[in-house]
C-alpha cells in the first residue's frame, strides 16, 4: 500500500509540474480559440460538463466549445457532423480543445494520462469500468484507449483497454503516451469531423 502511496505522488507531482508548465502557453493558445470559437457560434468559448472521475464522482470539465450551442450532452460518436462548427473541428483534429484541462489536473480531478472520462449518462461505460477496476484510477485528458483509436462507443472493449493502464504506473510510459498523442496517435474521438 505504501509503494501504490509513493507511485501516486509521483505520478501527481509530474501533472502538476507539467500543468504548471504549460499554463500560459496554453493560455495564449486558448485566448486566440475563443475568438474563433465567438466568430464561429457567438457562444462562450469555454464548455463545461459534468462527467465522472475516479471512483464514479462527479466533477466539472472545462474544455474549448467545439460543438454548437443546444447540442447537449452527447458522446462524441453520437454527434452529427452539423454539430461540429468549422474552428471545433480543427481544434477536435489537434486537440486543442482539451487545453482547458490543465485546469481540471492542477485542481486534481485529472491527470494527464488516464481513461478518458465518461458522462452520467453512459451508464454502461461505467458499469464495465467498475467491473475492471478502471473506475479507480484518475481520468487523463488523453490515455491507451485513444492512442489505440478506441472510443466510448464500445464501452467493455474500452474498459478493457483502460484496464491496461491499471498496473504500476511509469513516467516514461506516461511521455510516451504524451508524445504519441501530441504526434497524432490520440484518435479516440468518433465524432465525425
Amino acid at each position: 500500500m505504501h509503494e501504490i502511496g509513493i507511485r501516486s505522488g509521483k505520478k501527481r507531482a509530474f501533472d502538476l509540474a507539467l500543468a504548471l508548465l504549460l499554463a500560459v502557453p496554453a493560455a495564449v493558445a486558448c485566448a486566440v480559440a475563443a475568438i474563433l470559437i465567438w466568430r464561429d457560434d457567438r457562444a462562450s468559448p469555454l464548455f463545461v460538463q459534468t462527467r465522472l472521475g475516479r471512483d464514479g464522482r462527479p466533477f466539472r470539465l472545462v474544455k474549448l466549445r467545439t460543438m454548437r450551442v443546444g447540442t447537449g450532452d452527447l458522446p462524441s460518436h453520437e454527434a452529427a457532423r452539423s454539430n461540429i462548427t468549422s474552428s471545433g473541428a480543427m481544434m477536435r483534429r489537434t486537440k486543442l480543445d482539451e487545453l482547458p484541462q490543465l485546469w481540471n489536473v492542477i485542481r486534481g480531478e485529472m491527470s494527464f494520462v488516464g481513461p478518458r472520462p465518461g458522462l452520467p449518462s453512459q451508464r454502461e461505460l461505467a458499469e464495465s469500468r467498475r467491473r475492471h477496476g478502471v473506475d479507480r484510477l484518475l481520468p487523463g485528458i488523453t490515455g491507451v484507449s485513444q492512442v489505440a483509436g478506441l472510443d466510448m462507443s464500445t464501452p467493455e472493449r474500452l474498459a478493457e483497454m483502460d484496464a491496461t493502464y491499471a498496473g504500476s504506473w511509469s513516467l516514461i510510459r506516461d511521455m510516451r503516451l504524451l508524445v504519441r498523442t501530441a504526434l497524432g496517435g490520440g484518435r479516440g474521438d468518433a465524432a465525425k469531423l
